[in-house]
């Protein structure tokens, strides 16, 4: 996907653009999760990050967030490497499928993605040849949301954009894929990641219906 810059939109207040990037930093952090396992340097950052805002209305994203910094804590690259191979890849069928086809469709490959590359091709976005996973893989989901929050070009990174993506091609199907993880047995550091998913996109749902 095209690469997100630091946005340009001056009439942001302070806290609001740094609202934004900080979300747009969690997308980019779980779309790295879920593309690849991490490598130790990203472990390492993890570990050092600290809590989020322990306020109120945070104290649930805070409290799996912590799970997740304890996780990267007490593990190694290849502990991550392991799990992410037996769950999200392994032989034949996977134990885990990340791809929203699979969980809107039931199978890959199917009308989602036609969908969403509609909607890529409307922001004038299109997947790096590089890339071999498809559109509907949520990373690649991820990716669109961090560039929608952070792009530079207004016309295609901005709210209604970022609403209507995750209305249409994230939320009916997000929940069932933590659900898929939360049920793998061969899963347990990711389902810190999953946690953390769960607790951001219920609240970039419920920050969405009230735009």
């Amino acid at each position: 996907m095209s690469e997100a810059n630091t946005p340009q939109t001056p009439e942001l207040s302070q806290d609001g653009l740094a609202e934004d990037l900080a979300r747009a930093d969690l997308y980019g952090l779980l779309a790295n999760l879920f593309f690849q396992p991490p490598d130790q340097v990203l472990l390492d950052q993890i570990s050092a990050s600290g809590n989020t805002d322990s306020s109120d209305d945070q104290a649930p994203l805070a409290s799996v967030w912590t799970n997740l910094v304890e996780a990267a804590k007490h593990s190694k690259a290849s502990d991550w490497k392991a799990e992410y191979d037996s769950s999200f890849l392994g032989v034949g069928k996977p134990n885990v499928f990340l791809y929203g086809s699979y969980y809107l469709a039931g199978h890959l490959h199917e009308k989602p993605l036609l969908d969403i590359r509609r909607s890529l091709l409307q922001f004038g976005l299109e997947a790096s040849d590089s890339v071999a996973e498809t559109e509907d893989h949520i990373a690649a989901l991820f990716e669109v949301m961090r560039y929608l929050i952070a792009g530079e070009d207004v016309e295609v990174a901005n709210l209604t954009n970022q609403r209507i993506f995750f209305n249409d091609h994230i939320r009916p199907w997000y929940d069932e894929l933590c659900d898929a993880i939360d049920a793998d047995p061969e899963t347990h550091l990711y389902k810190a990641v999953s946690a953390l998913t769960r607790e951001f996109l219920a609240i970039e749902g419920q920050s969405f219906d009230m735009v």
